[in-house]
């Protein structure tokens, strides 16, 4: 007689890893629980986006063959945001939420949310105009301890934490398959949602990524408008090195969530620099840098803004904004040996007066 193997569900392997938080009593792992059903419910709709027009603009009537008999149809991101807040409301576990689509956080007011302790920061559905395309898009999500006190309704500065507090991260993918990932801080784990059950089960476990990848992943269309250290550290990937097993191929999709994740399993970096339309960088540091960089260094790669570790990084505005770079450690290490090689060149030659060509860096 031949025996399956169990399969571990999400549910089961967070009840498993509670004991990793005795100080939380149980509210994390309802929470993460919370999160995953949302996503669930999310995997839903964008695998209907196919069959519907996915994009008609919030209010139309559905016809009757849409999502909903009568009701109306609204965009997948705006639908995702609603839905995510909707179940961490429902889920009375997390005491407000800040998301990519609001530009304010939301405080829920009922008793039992104003005594909880934990805050949710969330992008609810990255690379969402990849949708019309069939291209893979996700959610990203990030966890913190609340810092006012339990009873009040909570404020800015429980979001405007360093992404060194944060107690969980994680991501969600939708592709040919439906993926979570998240990491407490204790390594990084894969969950594959299987549709014949509806749960997510644990498919990847302690996911570490290479130190040295094959790939880079950047918006190659922005090259002109990168910092000179970054212009050439483009040149020095495509460069033909046998040493350094280069060429390393451009892998770039637009969408955050899945690039990482396959930077995340197979090797790579991922960089998205400043430029000079905008020099604070593009991504937003709270809700999808420091989650990401939280997942990517539990599985052994590094994060940084160029210049400083990003989880290090402290936050002054919901919105702000940072550039990345990150992935497998050796990548990360050599794009920010470019950029500090070129900075220190031209504040020389800026007290100089002068202006000179490129320099090289060692391999």
């Amino acid at each position: 007689m031949h025996w399956k193997q169990h399969v571990v569900t999400l549910e089961e392997f967070i009840i498993q890893r509670q004991l990793d938080f005795p100080f939380a009593s149980g509210e994390l792992s309802n929470l993460l629980r919370d999160i995953g059903y949302a996503a669930k419910v999310v995997h839903r709709e964008v695998n209907k986006a196919g069959l519907v027009d996915a994009f008609m603009l919030t209010g139309v009537r559905t016809a009757p063959v849409m999502f909903l008999q009568g009701e109306d149809v609204k965009k997948l991101d705006v639908y995702a945001n609603e839905h995510f807040i909707a179940s961490l409301r429902a889920g009375r576990e997390c005491a407000g939420v800040g998301s990519e689509e609001n530009d304010d956080i939301i405080a829920f007011d009922d008793a039992n949310s104003r005594n909880a302790q934990y805050v949710v920061l969330m992008d609810p559905l990255d690379g969402s105009s990849n949708i019309d395309v069939n291209v893979s898009i996700g959610t990203i999500f990030s966890i913190y301890r609340r810092q006012s006190n339990k009873g009040d309704l909570v404020r800015q500065e429980d979001f405007l934490q360093k992404g060194t507090e944060q107690v969980a991260a994680g991501y969600v993918i939708y592709g040919s398959s439906t993926m979570l990932v998240y990491t407490t801080g204790k390594g990084v784990n894969g969950f594959t949602l299987d549709p014949s059950i509806g749960e997510f089960c644990l498919s990847n476990p302690n996911i570490k990524t290479p130190d040295l990848g094959k790939v880079y992943s950047v918006n190659q269309g922005y090259y002109s408008k990168f910092p000179e250290g970054i212009r050439r550290f483009i040149d020095y990937c495509v460069e033909d090195d046998k040493d350094t097993k280069r060429p390393w191929s451009m892998r770039y999709i637009g969408s955050m969530v899945a690039d990482i994740h396959r930077n995340l399993i197979k090797g790579g970096l991922f960089m998205y620099p400043p430029t000079t339309d905008a020099p604070s960088g593009k991504l937003r540091l709270l809700y999808e840098c420091n989650p990401i960089a939280f997942i990517v260094e539990q599985a052994g790669g590094k994060a940084t803004d160029g210049h400083q570790r990003i989880l290090e990084l402290q936050p002054t505005e919901l919105h702000q904004r940072s550039p990345v770079y990150l992935g497998s450690s050796q990548q990360v290490e050599k794009a920010e040996a470019f950029l500090a090689d070129f900075e220190t060149r031209a504040a020389k030659e800026a007290a100089n007066g002068k202006a000179g060509g490129p320099v090289s860096v060692k391999a």
